[in-house]
């Protein structure tokens, strides 16, 4: 493994407040905010920017996860940790990811969001959705269980499939274990190649403010500031809902678990404006994984929980599919019973589930859970295609402070947190490597 920081009694020497990467990110959001508005033609030209640090990052995710994975696995002295993680942290993403639609139902019904709009569903374009609503057909249980096994193990490195890169990952980190001394000098190899990757994760983050100012110069570009006045209570009540959420439930997760939300989400600072910059909450995947590992959390658990996170914890994509639903059949005039809504809920707690973590995941998933509610127009979906960009801001946010909290939880809950490691990192200077 990786040899441990050394720790210093002196600080690791802080950089000037303009080379903060939080800093520069932020300032390149402001200036693309600023150019999309006052030259949203040269702001939507700009969009190879932010795609071409998008493809950057998902470039060095497939080697992040096998690496990580595999030698955390490998590394384990007993491999029914492996099961024993899996299993808590999927009885985690269960509860929270349920959690999140309720809070999302009951948020809906008490503010009612599209109440009074009146909008009759055969007015609607339902042409604007038809490519969505395709694609969530397509969707099925078994399907996404199926394509987890990839066809090849190339073939899931090529296509940047993080599930697929997962399961392999994980049955090749067994494997690996059981080789015993047979197996040690290629554990050893990966455990060197770990240092270089997260260093190329390093030098990819340096162009994150580029790609995080063509990112939000063509967002703004192209929909522009005025198209969320029209929908302004449902963006609202979303962004409510989710602070509500992640400072309330979450919250009181994480002071029970012996740490504050506020830290932690201090902490990844910059891997949350990276994300509301893209939309993307897989651009901050290597860079988060990182960071909770140098937080206390063990390589095993983060490697296991966070890249699963990413298609069956999306906290974020929950709040905003029962959210949503409720807001159309509010708009249209449609009246959910209780039973209604219950359905809602139990099929938005399977068509949530290997939603991928991209901007548009969200749009589909709600395609699929509406097409499954006759009563519930899959036309209304046109009311917010307009504004679904700035959603989905918010809910990659979402689900990437979701997944930093349960790689932290599931660490403590298997005894693999360094808490005096997380304090240092969340509470005063890191140790310098």
């Amino acid at each position: 493994m990786l040899a441990p920081p050394v720790r210093s009694a002196d600080p690791a020497p802080c950089k000037a407040f303009y080379a903060q990467l939080y800093v520069q990110v932020l300032t390149a959001i402001a200036l693309g905010v600023a150019v999309g508005y006052f030259y949203p033609g040269t702001g939507e030209a700009l969009k190879p920017l932010g795609d071409a640090f998008i493809k950057l990052v998902k470039m060095i995710i497939a080697p992040v996860i096998f690496l990580t994975v595999t030698t955390g696995i490998a590394g384990m002295n007993d491999l029914k940790k492996v099961g024993r993680v899996a299993g808590k942290a999927m009885i985690y993403f269960l509860t929270f990811s349920s959690l999140a639609l309720i809070v999302g139902l009951i948020v809906g019904n008490v503010v009612q969001p599209g109440a009074g709009l009146d909008i009759d569903p055969a007015s609607l374009d339902g042409q604007a959705v038809q490519g969505y609503a395709a694609k969530a057909h397509e969707q099925s249980v078994t399907g996404f269980l199926m394509n987890i096994i990839p066809s090849t193990i190339i073939g899931a490195f090529a296509e940047g499939d993080i599930l697929q890169v997962l399961f392999f990952s994980v049955l090749f980190g067994i494997a690996l274990a059981m080789a015993g001394d047979t197996g040690k000098p290629v554990l050893s190899l990966l455990q060197a190649l770990l240092a270089p990757v997260f260093k190329l994760v390093g030098i990819l983050m340096q162009a994150a403010p580029v790609g995080a100012f063509g990112a939000m110069a063509f967002t703004i570009g192209k929909y522009g500031i005025g198209s969320v006045a029209n929908l302004a209570m449902l963006v609202a009540t979303f962004y409510f809902t989710a602070f509500l959420f992640v400072f309330g439930v979450l919250g009181a997760v994480c002071r029970y678990n012996g740490f504050s939300i506020f830290s932690l989400v201090r902490y990844i600072k910059e891997e949350l404006l990276l994300v509301l910059a893209t939309s993307s909450s897989e651009a901050a995947l290597p860079s988060l994984m990182e960071k909770m590992e140098r937080a206390g959390a063990k390589r095993s658990v983060v490697g296991l929980v966070i890249p699963t996170g990413y298609s069956f914890n999306l906290d974020g994509t929950n709040i905003y599919m029962t959210l949503a639903a409720l807001f159309i059949a509010q708009a249209t005039n449609t009246d959910l019973s209780v039973t209604d809504q219950i359905l809602l809920l139990l099929i938005a707690m399977l068509s949530s589930k290997g939603a991928a973590g991209i901007t548009g995941a969200g749009f589909i998933t709600l395609a699929a859970t509406l097409s499954v509610i006759p009563s519930v127009p899959v036309a209304g979906m046109a009311l917010i295609l307009g504004v679904d960009r700035f959603m989905s801001e918010c809910r990659a946010l979402t689900n990437v402070v979701g997944n930093a909290v349960a790689s932290l939880v599931v660490a403590r809950w298997e005894g693999e947190l360094d808490e005096a490691r997380m304090k240092a990192a969340f509470y005063g200077s890191l140790p310098r490597d």
